[in-house]
């Protein structure tokens, strides 16, 4: 029971030193970060006839992940709806078990419908797994994402990564609305 209160302890203390340590930039910068991302997203066979028909995406062009048994991550980003941004996040979870390395990796969260939109934007802290699910949308080279239907309310990408994990989930990951100055 001790260690297990330890591990908790110790990615407690890993999730605040890590978000903590990391203040918002400004908003400029990470809407021009967050167009950098769309453009190399966009690169994809079919990733502008998909995004033509997501209501809202999230994208977050830059997340660092890392862990050694015990793990945290922490990104900003901004909500585009119809090119234009309405509000900025910040994504962060602490986790443990079995987990190794060091990798900085792109997000984006399409939403399928004005619903999952609201449903997303009205939590004050919306959390994957306990508020909503997202699904991981699988893709790779060659295949044309343009096909993917919105019969769940969130897919997830995860593209552009540099470096390696191993461990890719989104259960127990928070955003939370920021007001980056």
């Amino acid at each position: 029971m001790r260690n297990i209160f330890s591990k908790f302890t110790l990615i407690a203390l890993f999730t605040v030193l890590f978000t903590t340590l990391a203040s918002a930039e400004a908003p400029t910068v990470i809407d021009a970060k967050v167009d950098v991302a769309l453009k190399k997203f966009e690169e994809q066979k079919g990733a502008k006839n998909f995004l033509s028909r997501a209501y809202a995406v999230l994208v977050f062009p830059s997340v660092v992940k890392g862990g050694f048994g015990i793990g945290g991550e922490y990104g900003e980003g901004a909500m585009r709806v119809d090119g234009n941004t309405t509000a900025y996040y910040r994504i962060t979870s602490g986790s443990f078990g079995f987990q190794l390395g060091l990798q900085q990796t792109s997000y984006l969260f399409a939403f399928g419908s004005k619903e999952a939109y609201d449903s997303f934007t009205r939590s004050n802290g919306w959390e994957a797994g306990a508020d909503g699910s997202i699904t991981v949308a699988k893709w790779g080279a060659g295949k044309d994402i343009g096909s993917i239907s919105f019969e769940k309310p969130i897919y997830a990408f995860v593209f552009g990564a540099k470096g390696f994990m191993y461990n890719l989930t989104f259960k127990g990951t928070k955003f939370t609305k920021i007001n980056p100055e």
